[in-house]
């Protein structure tokens, strides 16, 4: 019997509903027929997600989604997915608040890194998502691999492409190879393979359709994937503290 699960969405909508997606199509192709995904979705302001980014109150944020957690136990949810990657640096606190196990996105990419061979990786997200500790930490302590970032200057305009074109739904052809260069180079570093580690690089950079100098592996594709197998019967996961 499928299980439910809730989703903590809005961070960005525009990626948000690519995932709902990616979970739907992911059961229906598993099932057949008019199947589809057991899911609790809520989904929050992210203008006032956004400002305790900036602000770093990541205290706050933590309550605001551990609480917005614990509303998708209530509802019946008993799994949870934090859509966006950078939101997992509070990950063990909204666990810890909602109640409910948590599928943490940096382990679901280290498997298909792992899979793959890759024990170096390039990493392009956010700047909070490259620059401080819980993705890249957990990611050497949890799974021995070593991610690799841009330059500062770099990470400056990856950072306003997410959050100034991409979160509003803008493709543009410019950024496109701005990121571009920034797989390239990171492979000039040494990067066996390039994370794309914020939930909304797949809306432009599609790894299924990039000619790349090294493998791209999308998160939120790899996310959904294993949510799919923990949905259907799969995988359970251990707490994000453990």
């Amino acid at each position: 019997m499928m299980k439910t699960l809730g989703i903590l969405g809005g961070m960005s909508w525009e990626s948000s509903a690519h995932l709902y997606k990616l979970l739907n199509q992911g059961v229906a192709a598993r099932l057949g027929g008019l199947h589809s995904a057991d899911l609790l979705m809520r989904s929050v302001d992210f203008a006032t997600i956004e400002v305790l980014q900036r602000s770093g109150d990541w205290a706050a944020a933590a309550a605001l989604l551990g609480a917005a957690g614990a509303g998708l136990k209530a509802g019946g949810a008993q799994g949870l997915l934090i859509a966006t990657n950078t939101m997992h640096k509070v990950a063990d606190e909204v666990e810890r608040l909602s109640g409910l196990p948590l599928i943490h996105i940096v382990d679901a990419t280290a498997d298909a890194l792992k899979a793959a061979g890759i024990r170096r990786a390039g990493l392009l997200a956010t700047a909070y998502t490259m620059e401080q500790d819980f993705y890249r930490g957990r990611m050497a302590q949890r799974h021995g691999i070593e991610l690799l970032v841009p330059p500062a200057a770099q990470r400056a305009e990856v950072h306003r492409i997410i959050f100034e074109e991409l979160c509003r739904g803008r493709i543009i052809d410019a950024s496109l190879g701005y990121y571009r260069d920034a797989v390239r180079q990171l492979a000039e570093q040494g990067a066996e393979g390039v994370i794309l580690g914020c939930t909304e690089i797949c809306l432009m950079l599609d790894p299924a359709k990039e000619i790349s100098p090294v493998p791209l592996f999308d998160g939120t594709a790899l996310h959904a994937q294993c949510a799919i197998d923990w949905l259907l019967g799969g995988t359970t996961f251990p707490p994000t503290g453990a």
